[in-house]
């Protein structure tokens, strides 16, 4: 059994030492109110909890437990003796809160940062400058940038102020890069001016280029759309038809026009083929400042074309796109497997969601790849449309979506300056999000004990602190330069401000969201129920919740000016980190806080049995009141040679919901060559991954995709994630 020490490392549980710190407090006591066999009874009971956790523990839980476990005792002055002594210590260690983490960080033993982020590699040199860099800011955020109510809550769980470790500097979460404008009219990267391309393989490379300088300037995701790149094919079509006929004038033969096309043809498919292979393997190749590889979402859909020309090629762009994600990337071992990034977007619609429709042949490969490979991920157009105020366009990264253009309604006109700006046409790309703050609803919920008045006014009080909390947020951007980020701000990416303006005409008007996240809807409901949110008592609250969060929005948009949204949060690592603060704050309360892990957004709960068209069309009614994001998913196992069934919850995707996805499994063992799902198996009271062929455990010698978060992940997860990873049901 394992224990996780303050400067996030691990090391082995002793439970002597348990005893050891209790007996000297009971020696400081004057009149020793503890016998040795209630030391040891205390001891005995801790080393039982721990054991039953069922995930590895902190020394902070244990210290918590050491209290209780001798006040129950009624040894009063021992406990305060105690309580003081913790007390003391803490306040010594908060002189200097960094120094011990990031020393484990840099000796590749701080479990807690090894496994925050799926596709980071903490070994990498990158990777860890980025996280003691990230450790510094924390540490800068939570003393002296945030009010103490706001680092306390978000300590004890109560919310959670995300991406801290990149609060102090003025940086946005995530963005739609208005690609178009940059190609068409020119940008400068690192003060060289790129001029609007000549070919599509120069267009995607400079797209990839332009993709790792906004990475390097933002903490979150970003998308650009296949269609901004789609004119550049007939571009490089002219091109290549002067370079054949050129040809056929020097060997003096006739250029009979249907010879010429079919060559021009043959050419432009493999200068697409060469633009895509740029793009799909620059961007899980490329290392931005943050030591990643870009959290890249890649948009498409056919209506985003200006003309029935541009629409063709623009299917050229999406079948390359989807049979070179079928094929996958290799790996060290030569193997083709599973990459996390671009994760695709493809848009059902009208045009391709029917057999007899025109474009149903991308719709057909688009299920094979999602069977193979996890993507892509679907937007219903219809659904969209109807939630949207008639607008279809991406989201920003793996779920975050902006709230429907109403500056252009207002005939506020082109705040960003773009250079694509067409007057009367809704805008997204050049649009971002400000950051997040999630409310914790499942401890809302506890905190009631069951009275549903009490929950409703302790809901509210916490809205309120998470206001408070964005409004920091909105605070911190209010003010900056265009020239802390010039790739943003200044060419193109966002905006083409002057050099010296500042960027807060973006703030407000709706430009830019700024979101309030949830987690933990399915827990909140069950304890305030005693019913899943899939019953109808539990629908009727859950929705109620979900309306009082859309509704505290509405008022903060209307006083401020700020486009408030709600927002599904996709937990990765804070979901261990609510679950573990659930679990010091109430105990273990059966069916609520006695996982290592709280479920994401209104998610029904991994464990529970449904079928995944009912899952989609329950969740549905949900996902409409998480306008600022969210996504469905469902679980199924191996659909590679049953792609008939994918299709048919395509359809019922385009029929029900605004956005879902199919997990699938697609992972590799380097040792024995299996193919297949990895297995997670616990050992020592610790969740690890095992080759069900050959029992290999070393996570370097495996390649595991699953997704968690909306994206894939690749590297590996904390052990919340990885318990909710191991109960996940099938739903078909």
């Amino acid at each position: 059994m394992k224990i996780i020490k303050r400067n996030g490392s691990e090391a082995e549980f002793d439970s002597e030492k348990i005893a050891v710190a209790v007996t000297k407090a009971n020696n400081a006591c004057p009149e020793r109110e503890l016998t040795e066999a209630d030391i040891d009874a205390i001891t005995a009971n801790i080393t039982g909890k721990c054991e039953h956790m069922n995930r590895t523990v902190s020394v902070e839980e244990v210290q918590d437990m050491v209290e209780t476990e001798i006040l129950k005792k009624n040894a009063y002055d021992v406990g305060r003796g105690y309580i003081k002594y913790r007390y003391n210590r803490s306040l010594i260690r908060r002189a200097n809160t960094t120094d011990d983490r990031i020393l484990s960080l840099i000796e590749c033993n701080n479990e807690e940062v090894m496994q925050e982020n799926s596709n980071k590699d903490p070994v990498v040199n990158s990777v860890q400058r980025d996280y003691m860099a990230g450790e510094v800011s924390k540490d800068i955020t939570l003393r002296l940038l945030l009010p103490q109510e706001i680092t306390k809550a978000h300590r004890e769980g109560i919310i959670h102020f995300h991406d801290s470790d990149y609060f102090a500097q003025h940086m946005y979460n995530c963005c739609l890069v208005n690609l178009e404008d940059m190609l068409q009219n020119g940008t400068v990267i690192s003060e060289t001016f790129i001029e609007r391309p000549h070919s599509f393989s120069t267009a995607c490379n400079i797209a990839t280029q332009i993709i790792a300088q906004v990475a390097s300037n933002q903490y979150g995701g970003q998308s650009i759309s296949l269609a901004h790149l789609a004119p550049f094919v007939d571009v490089s079509r002219q091109k290549i038809r002067k370079h054949v006929l050129h040809e056929f004038e020097l060997i003096g033969a006739e250029a009979e026009e249907e010879k010429v096309n079919r060559i021009v043809e043959e050419r432009l498919r493999r200068e697409v083929e060469k633009g895509i292979q740029t793009i799909q393997y620059q961007v899980i190749t490329l290392m931005t400042t943050n030591g990643q590889a870009p959290f890249l979402t890649v948009f498409m859909y056919l209506d985003e074309a200006k003309n029935e020309r541009e629409k063709k090629d623009l299917a050229i762009c999406i079948e390359e796109m989807l049979r070179q994600r079928i094929q996958g990337v290799k790996n060290e071992k030569g193997v083709w497997i599973t990459p996390a990034f671009p994760k695709l977007l493809y848009v059902l619609d009208e045009d391709n969601i029917s057999e007899d429709s025109e474009y149903f042949y991308l719709t057909e490969l688009a299920a094979r790849c999602t069977a193979k490979r996890m993507v892509p991920d679907y937007i219903s157009a219809k659904i969209m449309k109807q939630l949207k105020k008639g607008d279809v366009y991406a989201c920003m990264g793996c779920r975050s979506f902006l709230t429907p253009d109403r500056f252009s309604d207002l005939g506020i006109g082109n705040l960003s300056n773009a250079g694509n700006y067409e007057a009367g046409k809704h805008k997204y790309y050049g649009r971002f999000n400000q950051g997040v703050v999630t409310i914790n609803l499942v401890d809302a919920a506890c905190s009631s004990h069951k009275d549903e008045a009490q929950f409703w006014e302790i809901l509210n009080d916490r809205l309120e602190l998470c206001h408070r909390a964005l409004r920091l947020r909105h605070e911190r951007l209010r003010g900056t330069v265009s020239d802390s980020a010039p790739i943003l701000w200044q060419y193109g990416a966002i905006a083409r401000l002057k050099k010296g303006e500042t960027i807060d005409r973006l703030l407000y008007d709706g430009y830019s969201t700024i979101s309030l996240g949830y987690a933990g809807l399915a827990e909140c409901v069950y304890y305030m129920k005693g019913c899943s949110h899939t019953s109808e008592e539990g629908k009727e609250f859950g929705l109620r919740v979900m309306q009082a969060l859309n509704d505290a929005c509405g008022r903060w948009k209307v006083a401020e000016n700020i486009d408030y949204s709600v927002y599904g949060t996709p937990l990765e690592s804070t979901t261990y980190k609510f679950s573990k603060c659930l679990q010091r704050r109430f105990g273990r309360i059966k069916g609520v806080t006695d996982k290592s892990y709280i479920t994401n957004s209104y998610h029904i709960r991994v464990t529970e049995e449904i079928d995944a068209f009912s899952k989609l069309t329950k969740e549905a009614e949900f996902q409409k009141l998480s306008p600022g994001g969210a996504i469905s998913y469902v679980e199924v196992p191996n659909m590679q040679n049953n792609t008939k069934a994918v299709l048919q919850l395509m359809r019922h995707i385009y029929d029900t919901i605004l956005y879902a996805e199919l997990n699938t499994k697609s992972d590799y063992c380097q040792v024995c060559g299996y193919e297949g799902e990895i297995s997670i198996v616990e050992d020592d009271g610790k969740l690890v991954w095992e080759c069900p062929n050959c029992g290999n455990r070393n996570q370097d010698k495996m390649n595991v995709a699953r997704r968690t978060c909306g994206y894939i992940g690749t590297q590996f997860w904390n052990q919340g994630r990885t318990q909710e990873i191991k109960e996940r049901v099938l739903h078909l």
